[in-house]
């Protein structure tokens, strides 16, 4: 082989090398570092499981819905309760998270409706101000365009969602919700945004102090 030919197939070598390494990324290394998985190669191989491992927060929550009937999902909204009544938006980047929680008493019963633009992962969870992140309950992770259902809280605390866009594109997040709730916090990158409620009653004495948002955190 000539020294000419051996440079003329150069680039095509490169670019085979490059759709080699792309595919890989988009097959195997997406899934398994950030749960992105657009040709569903890797929820096929459980690489999707390493990007969202089973925790004890998920086995706690399991452990309680077998317990109590903490949360009841439906197909359609459910009908508004009586108290509060809260309308809540945010735009999502592309791989950006926020985590949102009201504040509930126990056995305050709330009506919910969440839904995207587009697909959003998330993860239902909530922790008591009496034992505090240690004893956070997951009571659902996966990837959704909406849910809707009643819960009712199985102590006073903080109780909500953590939401991050996996997809290119922008997602506008709406949620609505009526019932018990005390207060609202909004935990985003870098701050921690107190809301309050328009004619809630007070809320429970405790704290939301140490909880930060969940993927800086490593999961609450």
């Amino acid at each position: 082989m000539t020294q000419a030919a051996s440079k003329s197939k150069l680039p095509w070598i490169v670019a085979i090398l490059l759709v080699l390494v792309g595919a890989i990324a988009v097959l195997f290394v997406l899934p398994a570092e950030t749960g992105y998985d657009p040709t569903g190669v890797g929820k096929k191989m459980g690489l999707t499981e390493i990007a969202d491992p089973v925790g004890d927060e998920t086995l706690r929550g399991n452990e309680r819905m077998e317990k109590q009937e903490v949360l009841v999902l439906s197909n359609s909204a459910p009908a508004p309760l009586d108290g509060v009544s809260d309308v809540w938006e945010y735009e999502l980047a592309p791989f950006e998270s926020v985590e949102f929680k009201y504040t509930i008493p126990e056995g305050e019963k709330v009506a919910f409706r969440w839904e995207g633009t587009g697909e959003l992962h998330y993860d239902m969870h909530a922790h008591p101000f009496d034992g505090g992140t240690e004893l956070t309950e997951s009571y659902g992770i996966g990837d959704a365009k909406a849910m809707q259902g009643t819960y009712l809280p199985a102590f006073s605390g903080i109780h909500g969602w953590f939401w991050e866009n996996r997809s290119l594109d922008n997602v506008t997040l709406r949620l609505e919700a009526s019932g018990g709730m005390t207060n609202s916090t909004i935990f985003a990158a870098n701050a921690e945004i107190e809301r309050p409620l328009e004619g809630a009653e007070a809320s429970p004495e405790g704290t939301v102090a140490g909880h930060e948002l969940q993927a800086e955190s490593g999961g609450q």
